[in-house]
């Protein structure tokens, strides 16, 4: 069996703390998003071969992160784009790869940037015992987040419709990006796309495999992360830490008030500040200030100011003279 993991986004929605970094590598806790379905993928024994399915631009990035990391089955799979509106699409971009790496096996699909709170593996042993197209779903709890994905509809475990993004969504049971296809089944990629189908959202090829054939869905309780956004990446790092906070040995803290869900990195510096639902990476300095529901970039200077909901770059500096 093969795996394939979806890490070709250039993750416009976090600019720009993602501007020159994969979303995959961002910290949650003491891991990085991505490292989960590294390890579960590794962890399995009947998975031979993983590929990373990312672009050129962070082709440097990921190349760098895998040498120095303990996973030996993970490998590059480059996708010829440099910038989102040279993207293939979700669906395209698998079946180039399909094609490319000569994969002729059963294949499990996993987006890199979700924070999943089930062992692959679990879905993996799903899916042999159907041997059918196989997705995950989960329940997001609101009808109005349900808009945003792929709606589920199920008679006992077999999908019997698949709505993408529905303006009126009938329940709150969305799928995933976490998919696994038979050896079989890989061919009906080029199917789909010779036919003039929506080449970006996998949802319309589920929606198109379910018309044609049996479909299964591996339902789970417990957590859901999809991280696009500055919000659902801090809500990443909460459903991570716990409500507690995580300071680095290395980071240097000082008359300050360090509350929940608070991530702060090796080598930074927070001074007489106060910090909320925060993260604060490498290198950072803050003084002076208070900081809720932000994001700090690496190096970045923030000086006696209030912020909330913000998005500072490496880098920045940003004090009362700034503007602030």
């Amino acid at each position: 069996m093969k795996a394939v993991v979806l890490a070709g986004g250039y993750a416009t929605r976090l600019w720009p703390i993602t501007k020159h970094r994969p979303k995959m590598f961002l910290p949650v806790g003491e891991n990085t998003v991505i490292d989960e379905i590294f390890a579960d993928l590794e962890a399995d024994d009947r998975i031979d071969e993983v590929f990373v399915s990312t672009n050129d631009r962070f082709n440097g990035e990921f190349q760098a992160y895998l040498d120095e990391s303990d996973f030996e089955k993970p490998k590059l799979s480059i996708e010829d784009t440099t910038e989102e509106d040279e993207k293939f699409g979700v669906v395209g971009a698998l079946a180039q790869l399909v094609d490319r790496e000569g994969i002729d096996d059963d294949l499990v699909v996993v987006a890199g940037d979700n924070l999943i709170s089930f062992d692959v593996g679990e879905f993996v042993d799903f899916f042999q015992a159907k041997e059918t197209p196989t997705i995950a779903a989960y329940d997001v709890g609101s009808r109005e987040r349900a808009k945003s994905y792929g709606l589920v509809e199920l008679e006992g475990d077999e999908v019997v419709d698949f709505q993408e993004k529905p303006d009126d969504p009938n329940s709150t049971l969305v799928s995933i990006a976490c998919y696994a296809f038979p050896q079989d089944s890989l061919s009906l990629l080029q199917t789909y796309l010779e036919e003039g189908n929506n080449p970006d959202e996998p949802g319309w090829y589920i929606q198109w495999l379910q018309n044609r054939g049996d479909v299964h869905a591996f339902t789970f309780d417990g957590a859901w992360f999809d991280i696009g956004t500055a919000e659902s990446y801090l809500d990443a790092v909460e459903y991570e830490l716990g409500g507690e906070a995580l300071v680095d040995d290395a980071a240097t803290v000082t008359n300050s008030e360090i509350g929940d869900n608070v991530q702060v990195m090796a080598d930074a510096t927070v001074e007489n500040s106060e910090l909320e639902r925060a993260v604060v990476f490498p290198g950072a300095t803050i003084r002076d200030s208070a900081i809720e529901n932000s994001i700090v970039d690496t190096e970045a200077h923030i000086v006696d100011v209030d912020l909330a909901g913000s998005l500072i770059g490496e880098h920045t500096t940003i004090t009362p003279g700034e503007g602030f």
